[in-house]
């Protein structure tokens, strides 16, 4: 197993690369260019694997109370460590790193949810125009009302 040191700096660098492909997504959402997001969502997906898995070796390694989250455990380990100034350092690192993560990811979300909503918006109109504008009903038989004032008068 790692150092604990060495566990905080990998978790840093993957985690400020898992900012990176938010930032990525953002941009291919904020451009409506969705092509490059499956590429994206894979690659965040295989980093959020490897961040589970090191952050359950820093959670081996910092024992306490599992009941207790994990910052409390944290903060637990670093009072009773109080020479552990690097590790200090690199955990204050990592958790500005996985707020700024979480907040694009968060801003991503909200943009999903607004082209979902233009989407969904834009099927409704569609559908309600192709039944507005069928002859006949979903019975098979013909509509009373066609939209021609000629046909329908006649």
């Amino acid at each position: 197993m790692l150092p604990l040191s060495q566990i905080l700096e990998r978790e840093t660098l993957l985690v400020s690369r898992f900012v990176a492909l938010l930032t990525d997504e953002q941009n291919a959402l904020s451009t409506a260019k969705p092509e490059s997001l499956p590429a994206i969502h894979a690659e965040k997906s295989a980093l959020i694997e490897q961040l589970n898995a090191l952050e359950a070796q820093r959670n081996s390694l910092i024992s306490g109370n599992p009941a207790l989250p994990e910052k409390e455990r944290m903060a637990a380990w670093l009072a009773q460590h109080p020479s552990e100034a690097k590790i200090a350092a690199q955990w204050t690192a990592l958790m500005a790193s996985a707020l700024s993560a979480k907040r694009l990811n968060e801003l991503n979300a909200k943009l999903v949810a607004i082209h979902l909503e233009r989407t969904t918006q834009a099927l409704a109109i569609l559908t309600r125009r192709a039944e507005e504008n069928t002859f006949y009903g979903s019975n098979g038989q013909t509509s009373q009302y066609t939209g021609s004032r000629i046909v329908d008068s006649a």
